[in-house]
């Protein structure tokens, strides 16, 4: 196969550690045999900006799949990266368009974003019935993946309030872009090397302009809001209800509504009003946020800017009084200096622009 080469494992080096048996070649090669290229960069009209040179794209072994995809690791350009190969399902021509409208709106998606906290793309291949879209690899796995692997309840707060601010700035951004997820999940948020969080998976993301109501949606019952249950009209504050989920998966390490079908989660949220049960050791300063963000109104639920900066605050609060998330109590009409250590707005008091403009955007 000229100019793209399979193997099993990418060592540091980029060397072969192992060759494919029989068996793994065919199958891996069912899939490459659309993407072999003469070593000319792959483009069609319209694709110049983000089409990939397949000339040095190595694929590696396979560590995720889906419905229509394969997720396997590569090397593009000397870079570690991941390479999702979305497949055509030839038998059913309505739902092969729906895929390909669905690749083409990922890749627009994903070439406008630039944030430390949102995966990185590095480039994509459109050549049906086989697509491709290249991004960063994230060695630390999903953060769903990362949580299982603790015992329950058992994440320290430092790290659960370092995660979120981590998801909630990437989810700032994307929402400052006109951007919802649509499908905001733990499995969807990936760490590097150093525990930090981006935001991933595209695939049903849309711009806020072009979205509708949620007929026929394919999101992930367990993190849906409810009106995206009940499919009506939907808008960025989907996604807070979502990252509600995740906070509560932060807190907890558990699998929300773990007792439960994807369908009957569904049906007790959105008929219900129901929720994942709080941890009764839970810190009020997060079980007050988590609750304003899985509110059953979307206009009780906090933008992510305002998100941002309840944490931002909450972190320098920990930083300057290891006790705080202990000694946190809300109060009514709540702003982030009403819990503030009274020496944090002693400091702040110096500097009454900044904390006039807080106040601004949290009220």
């Amino acid at each position: 196969m000229k100019n793209l080469y399979w193997f099993k494992q990418i060592s540091n080096n980029g060397k072969l550690s192992r060759r494919l048996s029989l068996g793994e070649y065919k199958r891996a090669e069912s899939w490459s045999k659309y993407l072999v290229s003469s070593g000319a960069k792959i483009k069609g009209e319209g694709e110049e900006e983000w089409s990939a040179d397949l000339s040095q794209l190595y694929i590696g072994y396979k560590f995720a799949q889906g419905r229509h995809s394969r997720i396997y690791r590569g090397v593009y350009k000397q870079m570690d990266v991941a390479i999702k190969l979305i497949s055509q399902p030839e038998e059913d021509e309505n739902l092969a368009v729906l895929v390909e409208n669905q690749f083409i709106s990922e890749v627009a998606l994903l070439f406008r974003l630039c944030h430390p906290n949102i995966i990185t793309f590095f480039g994509a291949c459109k050549k049906p019935p086989v697509f491709c879209i290249i991004t960063e690899y994230l060695p630390g796995g999903s953060l769903r993946k990362y949580l299982h692997h603790q015992e329950p309840h058992s994440v320290p707060l430092h790290l659960v309030l370092k995660l979120a601010l981590d998801i909630a700035r990437g989810m700032k951004y994307l929402h400052s872009q006109g951007i919802l997820h649509r499908d905001l999940k733990s499995e969807n948020l990936l760490l590097d090397e150093d525990m930090c969080v981006k935001v991933a998976d595209f695939g049903i993301s849309c711009l806020e302009t072009q979205c509708g109501s949620a007929k026929g949606f394919t999101g992930t019952y367990r993190w849906m809001a409810p009106e995206m249950i009940q499919e009506k009209h939907h808008t960025k504050k989907v996604d807070v209800y979502s990252f509600g989920i995740v906070l509560w998966e932060l807190l907890t390490a558990l699998t929300p509504f773990e007792n439960m079908t994807p369908e009957q989660a569904a049906f007790a949220v959105s008929q219900k009003n129901a929720r994942p049960p709080l941890p009764s050791a839970c810190p009020m300063a997060f079980s007050h946020l988590v609750n304003r963000c899985w509110s059953s109104n979307p206009d009780k639920r906090p933008h992510f800017d305002e998100i941002v900066s309840i944490l931002e605050g909450y972190a320098e609060a920990l930083e300057q009084d290891p006790d705080f998330f202990s000694t946190y109590k809300p109060s009514s009409g709540f702003t982030i200096l009403k819990c503030l250590p009274k020496f944090v707005l002693c400091n702040r008091s110096s500097s009454s622009s900044s904390s006039s403009s807080m106040s601004r955007n949290l009220n």
